[in-house]
């Protein structure tokens, strides 16, 4: 019988590309890895990696045992969320990573409801980027992950994962506060702050302003989009906020009739396939879906 440690950890060779990042993520050593994955080949009795260059990559068949392993991982998921809907109510260690902004402003008050209605669940929460987050919950390190995605931009997860759309939260353009504008033409010349070229939100944002005849002058680069708002409070440029943010600061500053204000991020909830229906995972979900409603409903 093959040995499930050891298909995961092929499983992991193929998400992080290396054997060397696998050791970093999972604290193995090199050496470690490649004893066990070697056990492995001489188990199914076929060669499963072969090197390119100073990395690997699975072959054909090690890209077969791979779906084999997702697949029994998902019914792996789907027998521990049955067990857990034997208890009467949500119980034990729930581990969510969640960018900046959510686990900032959000969290906290969805936290404190969890603690109230469900004594038993021990949630716990990590402030992770969303790239860094989604490998934590495919190598098992998280049990849940808390992400966004832009109008436009599409986001392609590794297999295994299972999303949950569980709010919407608008963008709007705000210009440097206290200058005014008369024509479209003037906005040429602003300087903008936004987030790392990489990240889909600068890409959303860059499209969005060519789409105006716009090549925004990016002054100022920032994942915190608190810093991204006082900028634009002491007239030092101008961004995309979402209202999560504004709300969270109080700030009385408006959105600019230049810029275009019907657009809105998607808030997903991030779970590995089979564990959707646990009953501690449907609680922490619902939480922050309620916590996330806007004010007005």
């Amino acid at each position: 019988m093959l040995d499930l440690h050891r298909l995961t950890l092929l499983r992991e060779v193929k998400l992080h590309g290396s054997m060397s990042a696998v050791a970093r993520e999972l604290s193995y050593s090199h050496s470690a890895i490649s004893q066990q994955l070697g056990v492995l080949e001489k188990e199914t009795g076929v060669v499963l990696l072969e090197k390119v260059g100073r990395n690997v990559r699975l072959t054909p068949a090690g890209e077969e045992l791979v779906r084999n392993t997702e697949a029994i991982l998902a019914a792996m998921e789907r027998a521990e969320a049955d067990l857990a809907t034997s208890h009467e109510r949500p119980q034990g260690v729930v581990t969510v990573a969640a960018f900046t902004t959510i686990s900032r402003s959000i969290m906290p008050v969805a936290l404190a409801q969890l603690a109230q209605n469900f004594p038993g669940l021990d949630v716990r929460l990590r402030r992770e980027d969303p790239e860094q987050a989604v490998m934590q919950l495919v190598s098992r390190q998280v049990d849940a992950v808390i992400s966004d995605a832009f109008p436009g931009t599409r986001v392609t997860y590794p297999g295994g994962i299972h999303t949950t759309l569980i709010g919407q939260d608008p963008i709007r353009g705000y210009l440097p506060h206290g200058m005014s504008f008369t024509a479209v033409e003037e906005l040429r010349e602003l300087r903008w702050v936004a987030e790392p070229p990489d990240s889909a939100a600068s890409q959303w944002a860059l499209r969005v302003c060519r789409e105006l005849g716009i090549e925004p002058v990016i002054a100022h680069v920032s994942s915190d989009l608190l810093f991204h708002l006082r900028m634009v409070e002491q007239g030092l440029a101008a961004a995309f906020l979402p209202d999560m943010v504004v709300r969270e600061a109080r700030s009385d500053i408006t959105p600019s009739s230049w810029l275009p204000a019907d657009q809105q991020r998607s808030i997903q909830f991030l779970v590995r396939s089979g564990s959707e229906r646990s009953a501690s995972l449907t609680a922490v979900r619902e939480a922050i879906t309620q916590v996330l409603r806007p004010p007005n409903m």
